[in-house]
């Protein structure tokens, strides 16, 4: 375990209301973060301070940084809504023990919309001056074409082995689920400017929640944890079937997905492993007796919706160090899938299926877990990874579970694709 923090000195952060900007995402500089869903939500650029952590304590340690920077901040926050006042965003390995480890990072300006209103926060070392949106805009620069981007196929008969030795070591009592995922390598011809990406997923997918944090880039569809004045919310999603296109088909496939026992089988464990956690924190969770169906441009999943109140004051980041990883991105047990996922996968996910998200002040935040996601290599822009998984149970077919997996990288496929002329 091992941590890195820069912090130049108490903070300050200052919260006015602004004018509408429309669209958040045209209001975010170059290699900015975002973090927006149906519209409304955060851009953020600039960097005032950082955690890099790794090693299994690295979300704990990346929170009792935090904790120690807010202690000694100063927050006007003229607005008071969800993502106002000083706050960070942080995205976080997978596994303990790979590089890629994790980060929490105070940005210098944050531009936001929430229940109708919209926000501009500016954070500081010491005090912050006045500053308009136009002002904290002067140095940027629209985003230009996407270049040309080369994306690989993968290697299709080394996924069939793994999913069948899942199935074999399941059979074996070994495990009863285990979540197993794959990478493609893309090249583009010169380097990425990730809000046409971003522009392009939150197009095609605004029910999903847009992203990028330090390189990782994508749009997911569920939520881990969602804190928000002692209320805490996870959307859990497993069980996946591809749409077709036609209406009346998709609307017999969805039927399908929701009588699933395969489906069905996968669900139920990722719903169980957030409740078990879930319920530990909390005076009373609501847990609904059926999964619904999630409807996005390329697939269909099971979801589930789990709440509770907590019973503790008890911030995101401290839900998220618990659920992660839950069994819709790792397998149960937790454990014996996560050894069965060394042994077989022989990819280094990186941040893949790792929590992104941000926290305020008081603890409160939104922590998603990075699905439908590329990282972009940190010392050449022009390269990246995009990343796919599946949930394997006794009755998963390994060319199912293919086509499953390239429905997935679909989102990503399609937003690198070069802008026509």
């Amino acid at each position: 375990m091992s941590i890195d923090a820069t912090s130049p000195g108490p903070l300050t952060a200052r919260t006015v209301e602004i004018p509408d900007p429309v669209d958040l995402l045209a209001a975010l500089p170059e290699g900015g973060i975002s973090w927006v869903r149906r519209g409304d939500g955060m851009v953020a650029w600039g960097e005032i301070a950082r955690c890099d952590t790794t090693g299994p304590g690295r979300i704990d340690e990346a929170l009792l940084w935090w904790r120690r920077t807010t202690r000694y901040a100063t927050v006007h926050d003229d607005v008071r809504v969800r993502g106002t006042g000083l706050v960070a965003f942080g995205s976080f390995a997978f596994a303990d023990d790979g590089a890629a480890g994790g980060a929490l990072i105070v940005p210098r300006y944050v531009v936001g919309r929430q229940d109708g209103r919209c926000f501009l926060t500016v954070i500081g070392v010491g005090g912050v001056d006045e500053v308009s949106l136009a002002e904290a805009l002067a140095d940027s620069a629209p985003a230009g074409p996407m270049p040309p981007v080369e994306v690989s196929s993968g290697d299709q008969a080394a996924w069939h082995n793994a999913v069948a030795a899942a199935v074999e070591a399941i059979g074996a009592g070994e495990v009863n689920k285990v979540v197993l995922a794959r990478a493609v390598e893309a090249r583009a011809a010169g380097p990425l400017d990730v809000r046409s990406i971003l522009t392009r997923l939150a197009d095609q997918y605004p029910m999903c929640w847009t992203f990028h944090v330090d390189g990782m880039v994508g749009a997911t569809p569920e939520l881990l944890a969602r804190v928000d004045h002692g209320l805490v919310t996870s959307r859990v999603l497993a069980g996946t079937i591809r749409m077709t296109g036609d209406e009346m088909g998709d609307l017999a496939r969805a039927a399908a997905l929701a009588r699933s026992s395969k489906d069905r089988e996968e669900h139920s464990y990722a719903v169980g492993s957030v409740t078990q956690v879930l319920a530990a924190h909390c005076t009373s969770v609501n847990v609904p007796d059926e999964p619904s169906v999630l409807h996005l441009p390329n697939v269909m999943h099971l979801a589930t919706d789990i709440t509770g109140a907590l019973s503790q004051p008890v911030g995101a980041l401290d839900v998220v160090r618990e659920l992660h990883p839950s069994a819709a991105v790792c397998g149960t047990p937790t454990l014996a899938a996560a050894r069965v996922i060394d042994r077989l996968e022989g990819l280094d996910r990186g941040r893949y299926a790792g929590p992104v998200g941000w926290i305020d002040a008081a603890g409160d935040g939104e922590w998603c877990i990075a699905l439908r996601c590329a990282e972009i290599d940190r010392d050449d822009p022009a390269r990246l990874r995009l990343f796919a998984g599946c949930g394997i149970v006794a009755a998963s077919d390994p060319a199912s579970e293919w086509a499953e997996s390239e429905a997935k990288m679909e989102p990503m496929r399609a937003a690198l694709q070069a802008t026509e002329d």
